[in-house]
């Protein structure tokens, strides 16, 4: 039972260990005390030849990257948020109703309830299309590319999805004229 803790004992001395100018990165040291932690425990059976290897990170990840950072003084206010995102999803709901009237789909349904536009396309699928207030954002599903969260763009004045900078009306022209065969015109 005591040999069971020696390779905590050889842990504690390196997490204590006063570093020197030519110690190894602690990185290192912890992975050699963990390795060393295996190598001792052969309650479970056989090693592995991976036990073995030494694997080290340097320099460290940067976890900070990631999207573009939200300028939250462009945010909108609330009530103009309100007043464009209403406007959008009215606009396309007319636009849709249209489209529907002009293009040969089974299915092709339109439906606005709860400040939600879901436009059905049969057997081709469903775009949803709603509000997201606490974010000032409108957000897509699309049956063809999946989940999208469009931002305002005040210089742009368009629904602009930042990963890609693609506009929201762009993408719903180019992905119903791909599913249904027919032109539409959102602008």
């Amino acid at each position: 039972m005591a040999s069971r803790f020696l390779p905590l004992r050889r842990l504690s001395r390196l997490l204590h260990k006063p570093p020197s100018s030519n110690s190894r990165p602690s990185s290192y040291l912890l992975l050699e005390a963990s390795i060393s932690l295996h190598l001792s425990d052969t309650s479970h059976g056989p090693l592995h030849s991976s036990a073995s290897r030494i694997f080290c990170t340097s320099p460290p990840l940067n976890l900070n990257e990631g999207p573009a950072a939200i300028d939250y003084s462009s945010l909108l206010q609330e009530d103009e948020f309100h007043k464009l995102a209403d406007s959008t999803i009215h606009d396309l709901q007319e636009k849709f109703e249209e489209y529907g009237d002009s293009v040969q789909v089974d299915g092709f349904d339109i439906d606005y309830g709860n400040e939600v536009l879901t436009v059905k396309l049969g057997d081709l699928g469903t775009y949803v299309l709603n509000k997201q207030t606490p974010n000032r954002q409108i957000w897509l599903s699309s049956p063809v590319s999946g989940p999208f969260r469009f931002d305002w763009d005040l210089d742009a004045e368009a629904w602009i999805y930042r990963r890609t900078k693609v506009k929201l009306l762009t993408l719903l022209e180019t992905e119903m004229e791909q599913l249904c065969g027919e032109p539409i015109s959102l602008s």
